[in-house]
């Protein structure tokens, strides 16, 4: 499976990518993740993006499609990938599908995954994240806990400031505005499915799953 996971803040797709990686055995590439690790690598492309960051400016999206091809090349997405948090834009979507053509992968699909704004602004005002390690917790994880589960670092939760509701609003209005045009793009090719992420963590993965494969289906048959 070639996936490209996709989804406003808050409705999930870390977990998803979560469960979908390790059921299929296929690597969760996160944009964010390879492009701090081709960083700390020193890479060639990694060395270009280090300099823009540390004049405070965003990586061009060339840099960032150099990174991304440079994984999917790798022998660990020989049978698959799971790609969050790219494209953002159609711009973005464009650049990913003449890399995509490169490298011969025709059968990349996106899965959007859906939730209603309410939900989302109560799923990330419900986060709290922990300020040494910067890992990130429902209440319900921590709940009675003192020390982080992952660093063990004592009275570390806090509210990030991302998560604030009114820092939530105006998040989802970006994404409306910069980010969805990006599922158009993909429904004209043909190559997206919705799934709504309202419901269990395993409601909402078995779900996907059966769209997905069908969806797999379909394509394979035309």
């Amino acid at each position: 499976m070639r996936i490209i996971l996709f989804g406003s803040p808050g409705v999930g797709k870390g977990t998803q990518a979560k469960i979908l990686s390790e059921k299929q055995n296929i690597p969760h590439i996160s944009t964010g993740d390879i492009l701090r690790q081709a960083v700390k690598d020193k890479t060639e492309l990694g060395l270009k993006a280090a300099e823009i960051m540390n004049k405070g400016e965003l990586v061009p999206d060339d840099i960032v499609i150099g990174i991304i091809k440079e994984v999917l090349k790798s022998e660990k997405c020989k049978n698959g990938f799971i790609l969050d948090g790219f494209p953002r834009t159609v711009v973005q979507a464009i650049a990913l599908d003449k890399m995509f053509d490169e490298l011969n992968i025709k059968d990349a699909i996106l899965v959007h995954i859906t939730a209603d704004e309410n939900e989302i602004i109560k799923r990330l005002s419900l986060r709290r994240a922990c300020r040494v390690c910067g890992a990130i917790f429902s209440l319900n994880e921590i709940q009675g806990l003192t020390q982080c589960p992952k660093c063990n670092a004592e009275n570390s939760f806090y509210l990030r400031e991302d998560d604030k509701e009114e820092v939530i609003r105006k998040r989802l209005k970006v994404y409306q505005t910069n980010t969805m045009p990006v599922l158009d793009y993909y429904l004209s090719k043909g190559r997206a499915i919705s799934v709504n992420g309202i419901g269990t963590i395993e409601e909402v993965n078995e779900n996907l799953l059966k769209l997905l494969n069908e969806k797999i289906t379909v394509n394979q048959i035309s």
